[in-house]
């Protein structure tokens, strides 16, 4: 039976933030090759969602997690469902160029999932660095850190040197302790997952975060309608290991199906709880895909990835987009190189449009590729898929053939009539009326007739448009036409 009396402090798990040349990537490496000892760290690199480092602090060993993804999956989609990985953040800002537009989406990413954060003013080893300045940028933007007018902790840093970087660490656990974090060892593991990937020999993998609770080997875990047991559980280094305490960043294998990110995990003992658990997820949490709306036509989009944080990333993309008369609906999402099953998928409806990023194709797929002339398109950069999708989706717009008046003129005289051409005297009103142009002749406000202008006179001489004034029209069409009547000249648009 779970004890919920017994409860300790726990380490923080912690997320770098900030904009992309401001050194987030550079200061993990340091902390990460600082802390580790050589012969682990060769492993860290198969394993980089996370990783832990202990540091002496107060006569003690205390311990760190640091969230080692792109800074969105420690949030994005994770408000939505109640949980939040991370516990602190750091937001990340460059001495040099100060306070820019991804620090600023960092700074509300921060906000918004509601969790302390530090400051770290980053690269103070450059000619150029100016830690004032990047304090005033900070408090332009209601950022007052402490010592100017505020209470947010901060360090001055150099993630290239590593200048400042203990103390950049005693300040996450400073804060970690006035955070009272705290959990119960004796209760089965809650958690949170931060990344999951299709593994070629070994299955489905995810990693997640325990932030409650221990994990231990023979359970069962159920992240969203995925399960799995922790027969397979390592540490960040790749380790095998028996038990995971709260803190612990976590890889499992052998997942039914894929993780999605920021997905709460439960545990179980028995296999029949868990599947329990996830028949009463399946029919309460069940929640309406939106619906095309009235004449929006359908874009079928199947995305495939590398790993299911970038499935995320791309699916958030395109969700942002929106182009009039589309309705935009993602029909599969998954791990691994685009197949003959995304082929035949896409065969279905020709207007499926099929991305991959940081994956390829297999050679089966590309042979039915040419034979079905399904549309495809690989990427590595994220702006370089929303480009190239955004010019795709265009072309599948539904066009609307609109008419649009382009001149009027007012008749003031009638003249000859041979047949169905008619000689006008007319005044050019708005626009221009030119040679061979279309015309509706509208009389009291009701379109009466269609016709042709075959000739233009001005000033008794033939012109190709008239912008202005008085002129003389041959028009061809079937009725009379009166003084007082109105040409309006018009042409198609296709919108």
């Amino acid at each position: 039976m779970n004890d919920t009396n017994t409860t300790n402090a726990r380490p923080p798990i912690v997320a770098v933030m900030g904009h992309i040349d401001h050194g987030k990537s550079t200061l993990l490496d340091y902390i990460r090759k600082a802390n580790v000892t050589a012969g682990e760290a060769g492993g860290i690199t198969q394993h980089l969602s996370a990783y832990e480092i202990s540091i002496p602090y107060q006569g003690n060993d205390r311990r760190i997690t640091f969230l080692d993804t792109p800074g969105h999956a420690a949030f994005t989609g994770m408000r939505e469902r109640g949980a939040v990985a991370a516990d602190i953040a750091i937001l990340v800002v460059s001495a040099e160029d100060g306070v820019k537009a991804q620090t600023i989406e960092a700074l509300n990413t921060i906000r918004n999932a509601g969790i302390p954060f530090i400051v770290a003013i980053n690269k103070i080893d450059k000619p150029g660095a100016n830690i004032d300045k990047a304090k005033q940028m900070l408090a332009e933007n209601e950022v007052l850190v402490e010592g100017y007018g505020g209470s947010i902790p901060w360090n001055a840093i150099s993630a290239k040197t590593g200048e400042g970087i203990d103390d950049l660490l005693e300040t996450i656990l400073l804060v970690a302790d006035l955070e009272e974090l705290t959990a119960n060892p004796k209760q089965n593991a809650e958690g949170i997952i931060i990344e999951s990937r299709l593994d070629p020999k070994r299955g489905i993998a995810a990693t997640l975060v325990v932030k409650n609770g221990t994990l231990k080997k023979g359970q069962f875990v159920v992240a969203g309608t995925a399960i799995t047991t922790t027969r397979i559980m390592e540490n960040f280094l790749g380790k095998t290991i028996n038990d995971a305490d709260p803190g612990t960043p976590v890889q499992l294998v052998g997942f039914d199906s894929l993780p999605e990110v920021g997905v709460p995990v439960a545990v179980f003992d028995k296999k029949r709880d868990a599947e329990d658990y996830i028949e009463e997820r399946s029919t309460s949490d069940y929640s309406k895909e939106a619906r095309p709306e009235d004449g929006q036509k359908v874009v079928p989009i199947i995305i495939k990835a590398d790993v299911y944080g970038t499935v995320e990333a791309v699916e958030k993309e395109i969700k942002k987009m929106n182009i009039e008369g589309l309705h935009i609906k993602i029909v599969t999402k998954g791990i691994g190189a685009i197949g003959e099953t995304d082929i035949k998928q896409a065969q279905s409806d020709k207007d499926t449009i099929i991305l991959g990023f940081n994956v390829g194709m297999d050679a089966r797929a590309r042979d039915i590729q040419e034979k079905v002339g399904a549309t495809i398109e690989t990427f590595d950069i994220i702006y370089k898929l929303t480009e190239w999708l955004e010019v795709e989706l265009e072309k599948r717009r539904p066009r609307v053939e609109t008419r649009e008046v382009i001149g009027t003129a007012k008749v003031l005289k009638t003249f000859s009539k041979t047949k169905e051409r008619q000689v006008l005297g007319c005044r050019v009103d708005s626009g221009s009326i030119t040679d061979g142009a279309k015309v509706t002749v509208v009389r009291r406000d009701f379109p009466l007739t269609t016709g042709t202008v075959v000739e233009l006179q001005q000033a008794k001489h033939k012109v190709k448009e008239v912008i202005e004034g008085e002129c003389g029209i041959l028009v061809e069409c079937k009725n009379d036409i009166a003084p007082g009547d109105i040409l309006e000249a018009f042409i198609f648009v296709t919108k």
